[in-house]
């Protein structure tokens, strides 16, 4: 997509996403860590629905981060335009993700740009469901999501992630991973996901919409074929 026109009150690079009520985004194959198991760092492809590029993606996180901390590893994540210029920055605190420490939940701060704080993702202590309540700059919940009971793509089946209104009561988007291929599916962990939202909802909300997709990834379909064969 080429630059489009500032608008006001907008953060800068964030133009593209006041027309658009749907983004997708597709996680690069990296061979080194499909033939060895080597965690390298994660790059995405951000596009709209008709498959222009809108952002890519780049995880900033050390070796030894990746393959100590697995899919628990805290990081920074910077999201840049087509003219590399970094338009949103992401970071994920070292965290649990387990109902058995509810006083030490995921996050991800969400700032536009850099060093501009626009939002946030948390985790909210559940059992049965994966929850998560979006927040806005004034630590003001604006949306939550909330998962399925299994999270296991299934047979080619999409995972959903219901986004819901801040009283919960209405379904105004999603979050969904997409079914990639059963050789992907089995031997890679980059995945393929779709976001939907309102078409005017706050142009920062959006943002951290995206965010919440990859904190999402990195919780629920992050080594996938690890944990499959811890099981084993």
């Amino acid at each position: 997509m080429t630059l489009p026109p500032s608008v006001p009150m907008c953060p800068p690079g964030l133009e593209y996403l006041t027309s658009i009520d749907q983004l997708l985004v597709h996680q690069k194959v990296e061979i080194l860590e499909a033939l060895t198991g080597f965690e390298t760092k994660n790059k995405f492809t951000v596009k709209n629905s008709l498959g222009q590029k809108v952002y890519k993606a780049v995880e900033d996180t050390d070796c030894l981060t990746r393959n100590c901390c697995g899919p628990l590893r805290p990081f920074d994540m910077k999201i840049l335009d087509n003219f590399d210029n970094q338009v949103i920055h992401l970071y994920r605190p070292l965290a649990c993700d387990s109902c058995c420490f509810p006083c030490c939940l995921q996050s991800m701060d969400v700032s536009s740009p850099p060093g501009n704080h626009i939002g946030k993702i948390e985790q909210e202590w559940s059992i049965l469901k994966p929850k998560f309540v979006i927040k806005d700059h004034n630590d003001e919940v604006v949306l939550r999501v909330e998962g399925p009971f299994c999270t296991l793509s299934i047979c080619g089946s999409d995972v959903e992630f219901k986004v819901l209104s801040k009283d919960g009561e209405h379904e105004v988007g999603k979050i969904y991973k997409q079914w990639a291929g059963i050789l992907r599916e089995a031997l890679t962990d980059a995945d393929h996901f779709g976001i939907t939202f309102p078409m005017d909802l706050d142009v920062r909300m959006k943002a951290v919409m995206l965010g919440a997709c990859f904190l999402i990834d990195a919780m629920f379909f992050e080594k996938k074929q690890d944990r499959a064969q811890g099981l084993l």
